[in-house]
């Protein structure tokens, strides 16, 4: 029987050409592969990096955009303008701030010594024009500039200018924001500095030592240690350390808490006599949250603040700072003791004790805060708009529902007075925080409202204002009660 062999009777000719073939057909997928993936990437950067690096205060093409488009203004949410460019007599366009100092610190400042806040953020949209094309068309043939974008911001001037006057000369912060979306509606930092004297003011800014403090955004870059406002996370700990029996816990205030050879004294030297853990945390009794601290694990209790973004960058487009949580499996029965109640070497931004505040408001999760909402073309078409970001639970929807509970009770009983008279429903804690020195304690306050629905968070802190419930909490009262009023 005759056996067929393929490769033997093929013509070598026919399959040098399919090899050929072949090797054409592979070279042609490659090489489409990689068009392909170009075009992808080539997308990818124009949609997500391109603002960065373009937009970048560094990039010099920057100056070839300016040529070609007149910078766009930043407006508030209720379209109250916080930034334009105005042409002077000699010809020349500079940035004008109509608000003067109300917004360096979030819009920041655009001039001959760069930029910052929402100027340098935004620096690509405000630089681009989406006129229409006739508009453009006939700007080229008269060698005119096109309009640039306008910012919207999130801030909304009702509340900047109700917390700026609330803080009237006090150094310190307000920052407010919405707990479902991270908007931030308003952002006070003190002292400031007139946005429209920078360049002139420049050296004295930099160089002088007192004028220096105006250039700090205390609300992302001030670092503080946050008394009694960090008893939150120490509740929290608590409960998870102890979820069968955390609500069983008593404590018997005498206004001094001893132990090892060391007391901590409640504000004032209050003596609070039996407390309940709901008791302890209303009145903020220090001697009840130092026997708590000494109770809990350190490691434990550091991985808690960790994943509330202690000793990490936040998840903050603008400038800010780390706080700091130096807790662990070494400290001794003071170091946790004083950690518990939100002093020792732990320090905290106004930005992250209200992010942490806000996150409770909503059922645990973390909204990235942001200032921008969208932006608009020249004719006020809405073009780019910034969606709200989740950073993720830092806690259960019933651990929050729990703190929201105890934060309830500050009000209603506790240290949180300034609220129990509001047309509404409010949950805080206050905070009074020794500074190390002979100065003054830092005045704290942190909270929500409405409870049942809450719509803004607030965090308030001012320098050596000594008591958060007198000084700091009707700050945030005032500031709460704008906002509601709508």
């Amino acid at each position: 029987m005759k056996i067929f062999d393929r490769n033997r009777r093929e013509d070598p000719e026919k399959r040098d050409r399919r090899r050929a073939g072949r090797n054409i057909a592979v070279v042609t997928v490659f090489f489409t592969a990689l068009f392909f993936g170009l075009i992808g990437y080539y997308a990818y950067f124009i949609q997500f990096r391109a603002p960065g690096i373009i937009g970048s205060p560094y990039n010099p093409r920057l100056d070839k955009f300016a040529d070609r488009v007149v910078r766009g203004s930043i407006v508030s949410a209720d379209g109250k303008t916080l930034a334009e460019t105005k042409t002077g007599d000699d010809g020349k366009e500079a940035r004008h701030y109509p608000y003067d100092y109300l917004y360096v610190h979030s819009v920041g400042y655009s001039g001959k010594n760069g930029r910052s806040g929402l100027e340098s953020l935004a620096n690509f949209y405000l630089l681009s024009s989406h006129v229409n094309l006739i508009e453009k068309t006939v700007n080229e043939f008269q060698n005119k500039k096109n309009p640039g974008d306008s910012l919207v911001t999130t801030l909304r001037s009702d509340l900047q200018e109700t917390a700026s006057g609330a803080m009237g000369s006090n150094r310190g912060a307000v920052i407010a924001m919405e707990p479902d979306t991270g908007k931030v509606l308003c952002m006070v930092s003190q002292p400031n500095f007139n946005a429209n004297e920078l360049d002139a003011r420049w050296q004295e800014l930099t160089q002088d030592s007192d004028s220096k403090a105006a250039l700090l955004n205390r609300a992302s870059q001030g670092l503080y240690p946050p008394g009694s406002t960090f008893k939150i996370l120490t509740l929290l700990e608590y409960i998870r350390e102890n979820p069968d029996s955390w609500m069983n816990f008593t404590y018997n205030c005498t206004g001094t808490f001893k132990s090892d050879g060391y007391s901590i004294r409640c504000y004032h030297g209050e003596k609070h006599g039996e407390q309940t853990i709901l008791q302890a945390f209303a009145n903020s009794c220090n001697g009840a949250f130092a026997q708590i601290g000494e109770s809990l694990d350190p490691v434990r209790f550091r991985e808690l603040a960790e994943s509330c973004f202690f000793n990490s960058a936040l998840p903050y487009d603008l400038v800010s700072s780390k706080s700091l949580f130096s807790l662990n499996g070494d400290a001794s029965n003071w170091e946790k003791a004083q950690t518990a109640i939100g002093q020792g070497k732990t320090m905290m931004t106004p930005l992250l004790d209200c992010m942490i505040t806000a996150a409770i408001a909503n059922g645990g999760t973390v909204m990235k805060p942001t200032l921008m909402d969208h932006m608009e073309n020249a004719a006020g078409q809405a073009g780019k708009t910034f969606l709200p970001e989740s950073e993720g639970s830092i806690m259960s929807a019933e651990e929050a529902s729990a703190l929201t509970e105890f934060m309830t009770e500050v009000v209603k009983s506790g240290t949180g007075s300034a609220f129990r008279d509001a047309s509404y429903s409010a949950a805080g804690k206050t905070g009074t925080a020794e500074t190390g020195s002979d100065s003054a304690s830092h005045a704290w306050y942190v909270g929500f409202a409405p409870v049942e629905d809450p719509k803004i968070a607030v965090c308030v802190l001012v320098e050596n204002g000594e008591s958060g419930g007198r000084t700091a909490a009707p700050i945030a009262r005032a500031v709460i009660d704008k906002y509601l009023q709508r």
